[in-house]
């Protein structure tokens, strides 16, 4: 028998065909005629099944006793535990004493439940780590456009004239995609924009070293250098654009001389970049954690969608502000799991879309909640501060994921329950906890994804999971059925995904993530579909660009141009932390905090087991260091120890540690964008001392 579903790593959305006899799977190959992947598949997507190993599994739920041992249970007594505990904190402490962090790699379907079952019926807080990756993201398409809405296709990649990256790395972090680029776009100029010499900045014809978080004084600098050059269209700026008058003067102060000091980059640099914009006619910008992941994140990002609209380089092919999601399902997660939204991108705060919603899923409008979640790091500050004293937390990691993760040691004892559900037993935060419940792999269950470019994937079942393990979706409807939700939030309308998948349908009627033309179903073995995708529309194409009429989805059709005067960098190397400290993917093969690639045997092969420090040459002589020496790596927020790798890919003054094991975030600081509520991974300083 042959199964095809959608690849659970990173956002990319492959699709992957399983031959599977007797609930063993046999093999994996990438579908070819896939429209995302095209044959194509990483290290991590054709080791897929790997993740179903049993070696860190359990089949029943564990639960810590008084001595901090963990002991099997049976699921009735799992349930009967957690709807005490949950009820009796609710009742003793009130509404938002409970909270839950989520995921982007779980299903829509089970998404939806999650903030449904939290939100809606326990009145929890409850956010997601796809906060620490794409929140950004969101927010800057929200204000530039009106809605969180990628306006591109992977096609817009193939035929690009001009693709500029910048704080992006794709050969690591979106290998197919970027394999399918270099086959397929032979002509292509390929400009970098990145403090280190990435694996994709090896690749282009022009690597631009940017000083860390010198990229919104750059982008400003670059829009003033097209406007002054008449290379901008104002009268087309002025019928499309709302803040063109405004935004024309702002960037007057961000001159050509400047870049030097505010960019590390010469004023030659950016009149090649700014000519090039100009003369060629599919431009394209790409971004991910580099802008995103800092503590002025929403304006870089905003800052590329303003050149991009300014010179029309939206709404064609091969054009646009695109920024790459990170994990495989964080699309569903900003619009699907009532955590910055209500669903579909509705609003809290609407009257309308609340009346809406009670009818979809015929419950009490007052059940709807009339604001969005605390964020990730406010969920984390209120169980310090004993505001949260029960929290659950699915399919994440956050004691190694979470910045400053010193504050994260102990967290068992910071808190009253802490219930974990994942598929291992023995991550981190697992470890942590008082009730462990064990879940299925995304081959052991179904649902939807939704990938970097909008397209809905099935996700089908290959294999029965193993007896004792459920899915997701199965745990939090039987959570909220022992939490006696079932009446009041009419659970029975929510028996299975596909139940789940139909109702946000529903809820999509009318907006710009309108999928209601999309069947479960007929989803199963096809090519995907983009949103929008409304009822009785007719697919005429398997890849679809947004904004070709120049319509926004603000009140007045116009994208919004947003500017702000850049922050005072809160960090600056100095006598104590003279070196800059940028994190990142480390390898194609590694994933997050390595919590499933662990088990893909090749992957062992082809990475070191322990983390490296990346530093210069001549960083490296001063301080007297070799390759394998071990240093002594210190911030304002905690120290680590690690082993040297001396390398050509950083500059004077700037070292690189990856993000997948324990001490890069031992480093990191809790810095946060104001508006999207980011943390920032990728710029911290640093001193280095030999042991």
């Amino acid at each position: 028998m042959k199964v095809q579903t959608t690849c659970s790593f990173c956002a990319t959305g492959c699709s992957l065909e399983f031959e599977v006899d007797e609930n063993k799977i046999l093999s994996c190959k990438p579908v070819a005629d896939y429209p995302v992947n095209k044959g194509l598949a990483c290290i991590k997507g054709k080791n897929l099944a790997y993740q179903n190993s049993m070696e860190h599994r359990v089949t029943t739920p564990l639960l810590r006793d008084e001595n901090g041992k963990m002991n099997p249970i049976s699921w009735e007594e799992a349930y009967e535990i957690i709807g005490k505990k949950f009820k009796d904190i609710n009742e003793k402490y009130g509404e938002g004493s409970l909270a839950f962090l989520s995921t982007g790699q779980i299903p829509l379907e089970e998404m939806a439940l999650l903030g449904y079952v939290g939100r809606f019926g326990m009145g929890m807080e409850g956010d997601g780590n796809t906060r620490l990756c794409m929140a950004t993201a969101a927010v800057a398409y929200n204000q530039s456009f009106g809605f969180d809405s990628p306006p591109y296709s992977w096609d817009d990649l193939m035929t690009t004239d001009l693709a500029i990256f910048i704080g992006a790395n794709p050969a690591i972090s979106h290998p197919v995609p970027w394999w399918r680029f270099r086959k397929e776009n032979k002509n292509v100029e390929l400009v970098v924009i990145d403090p280190r010499k990435t694996e994709t900045a090896n690749c282009a014809k022009t690597w631009i070293s940017i000083k860390p978080k010198g990229d919104l004084y750059f982008l400003y600098a670059l829009a003033n250098y097209l406007i002054e050059e008449e290379y901008v269209d104002e009268k087309f700026a002025k019928e499309n654009l709302n803040n063109f008058d405004e935004f024309k003067k702002f960037v007057k102060d961000y001159t050509l001389d400047g870049s030097r000091e505010k960019c590390g980059i010469d004023k030659k640099v950016l009149i090649d970049l700014g000519e090039e914009i100009y003369k060629k006619d599919k431009v394209s910008f790409w971004w991910t954690m580099g802008v995103n992941q800092s503590f002025e994140a929403t304006r870089t990002a905003e800052a590329i969608t303003n050149i991009c609209l300014l010179m029309k380089k939206i709404g064609k092919k091969g054009c646009g502000p695109n920024s790459l999601t990170g994990q495989c399902n964080a699309m569903g997660s900003r619009l699907y799991s009532a955590e910055t939204c209500l669903f579909a991108g509705r609003k809290f705060d609407s009257e309308k879309d609340r009346e809406f919603i009670s009818n979809v899923l015929e419950i009490e409008k007052e059940l709807i909640p009339k604001r969005a979640t605390l964020a990730f790091n406010q969920i984390i500050e209120k169980v310090e501060t004993k505001d949260i004293r029960g929290l659950w937390v699915i399919a994440t990691n956050p004691v190694v994921s979470y910045p400053h993760n010193t504050t994260m040691e102990n967290f068992n004892s910071k808190i009253d329950f802490l219930v974990v559900q994942d598929i291992y037993s023995d991550t981190e935060t697992a470890k942590e906890a008082d009730l462990f419940l064990p879940s299925a792999t995304s081959l052991e269950k179904e649902g939807t994804f939704i990938n970097t470019e909008r397209r809905l994937g099935s996700v089908q079942k290959v294999v029965e999971p193993p007896e004792g393990i459920k899915s997701d979706y199965e745990i939090i409807l039987e959570i909220g059925k022992v939490l006696g939700l079932d009446e009041k939030l009419k659970l029975d309308n929510w028996k299975t995904p596909e139940d789940a998948f139909n109702l946000m349908k529903k809820i999509s009627e009318g907006m710009p993530c309108d999928i209601t033309g999309v069947d479960y179903e007929k989803l199963k073995n096809s090519s995907g579909i983009q949103w929008p995708f409304k009822k009785d529309e007719i697919l005429e194409n398997d890849y679809r660009i947004l904004f070709e009429d120049y319509n926004f989805y603000t009140e007045n059709k116009k994208a919004n141009l947003i500017f702000e005067k850049p922050q005072e960098c809160p960090e600056i190397p100095d006598e104590k932390y003279p070196f800059t400290l940028i994190t990142g993917r480390g390898a194609i093969g590694l994933w997050h905090t390595l919590t499933r690639t662990r088990n893909i045997p090749i992957v062992q092969h082809t990475y070191p087991n322990e983390d490296y420090i990346l530093i210069n040459k001549d960083d490296a002589e001063k301080l007297n260091l070799k390759d394998e020496d071990m240093v002594l790596v210190t911030s304002k927020n905690g120290s680590c120890n690690i082993k040297v790798k001396i390398s050509d890919e950083m500059l004077k003054g700037q070292v690189f540690v990856s993000m997948h094991y324990e001490v890069a975030n031992r480093l990191t600081d809790a810095l946060y964008d104001p508006y999207s509520k980011e943390p920032s991974y990728k710029y911290a300083t640093v001193s280095i001392k030999k042991i």
